[in-house]
């Protein structure tokens, strides 16, 4: 019998991360320091309206675009927090910002066109460039240059097939920022080679000691920047599916025509809930998230005294929930280092293969999990590195 499958998805390979977590659910008593989604619970407020919408039977398709108040709402966000002005008809709300990464590269990429990918990071981006029949060109992104990318590293990658860039600050898995004037910097090279910027900057909120910088307010940049993000982590929303993008109006009309035949709309449950969330955030000042975001610090905090306790070196996080230790002075890779953890101590944390070929000497845990259980896991792997 003929395959049915295509070349493209037949070279696909598992997701690293999901593979992982495979083992992960069938190790009895495992701590798991991977997952990438915060452990609070939607706030009641956004649930309630959510479920309020649903009694009024609030159950049909929305607009392609989404719900009119959500996009105005969307629009006064990007402005107030960020300094973006985006007119509500250039935004679309997306089934999170998955959906939203694939529509920029569905609606830019051509066939054989190289999309910048800094490395390590988060592990969709290479799959999705290479379904859109581009190619994903790794830029190394170095732990003594605290992980950001370098205008000379995208300088040195570029390409007469170079079309686009893809930024992911603060990122995942180091959860390194970009500062305004390192943006800055690497944006003249953005310009000088006329590429497009696709910037996922779902973690926007969840950043420390400093307010986040979008590239897309920087000078000349919001013209050839395709802005993606969402609810899913600033709000605790992950499983609620709802993100959205902001682009020009010509990417925008390309991005809305496949959003239109591929996924419709997003679903509408959600989009009250999104409504909710930045209603309750202007008129309270975003206490909800501050306060998530406050929590997230202290377990930061405890986690990198932890690994520094146990011996193992890490960079200073300054976003997400992430922390990239390095397990170099062990002698084991990562793989080798996190199957080890997991099979003697189980405790779960994700090989840093899992996000490019720079992470082979780093794995990526979650702090977005309780105190007591990164207690348990720090207990855990300190006899885990005690024994090595």
């Amino acid at each position: 019998m003929r395959s049915f499958i295509n070349e493209k998805s037949k070279a696909l390979k598992p997701s690293g991360i999901r593979k992982f977590f495979d083992i992960v659910r069938e190790t009895e008593g495992a701590i798991s320091l991977g997952v990438g989604e915060p452990d609070f619970v939607t706030p009641w407020r956004v649930r309630s309206a959510a479920i309020t919408s649903l009694q009024r039977g609030y159950t049909q398709y929305t607009g392609n675009r989404g719900l009119p108040k959500l996009l105005e709402l969307v629009s006064r966000y990007l402005e107030e927090r960020f300094g973006l002005r985006y007119d509500p008809k250039n935004i679309i709300i997306t089934v999170g910002g998955s959906e939203a990464i694939d529509l920029a590269l569905r609606a830019c990429i051509e066939r054989g066109e190289e999309v910048l990918v800094p490395d390590p990071a988060y592990v969709s981006y290479a799959p999705l460039i290479t379904m859109s029949d581009g190619v994903p060109v790794a830029v190394e992104c170095r732990e003594e240059d605290a992980f950001i990318v370098r205008a000379d590293a995208i300088e040195k990658a570029v390409s007469a097939k170079t079309k686009a860039i893809i930024l992911t600050y603060p990122n995942n898995p180091t959860g390194a920022v970009m500062t305004k004037e390192q943006l800055e910097e690497i944006a003249a090279v953005i310009i000088k080679h006329d590429l497009l910027v696709i910037t996922d900057e779902i973690y926007a909120e969840l950043t420390y000691g400093g307010k986040h910088c979008s590239i897309a307010a920087l000078p000349g940049m919001q013209e050839r920047t395709v802005y993606v993000s969402g609810f899913s982590k600033a709000f605790a929303m992950t499983g609620w599916r709802l993100g959205y993008v902001a682009a020009p109006a010509e990417i925008d009309n390309a991005m809305f025509k496949i959003h239109q035949y591929a996924m419709l709309c997003a679903p509408i449950t959600s989009q009250y809930a999104g409504i909710e969330a930045l209603t309750e955030g202007f008129s309270d000042g975003f206490t909800v998230v501050e306060e998530m975001r406050d929590a997230y610090d202290k377990r930061r905090r405890f986690v990198l005294s932890s690994l520094q306790e146990i011996g193992l070196e890490c960079f200073e996080p300054r976003g997400a929930f992430y922390a990239f230790p390095s397990v170099k002075s062990t002698g084991m890779d990562s793989e080798t280092f996190a199957e080890r953890l997991l099979k003697e101590q189980k405790v779960a944390v994700v090989p840093g293969t899992a996000f490019g070929r720079f992470g082979t000497e780093n794995v990526r845990l979650s702090y977005a999990t309780g105190m007591s259980q990164l207690n348990e896991a720090f207990e855990r792997m300190a006899a885990f590195m005690k024994k090595l």
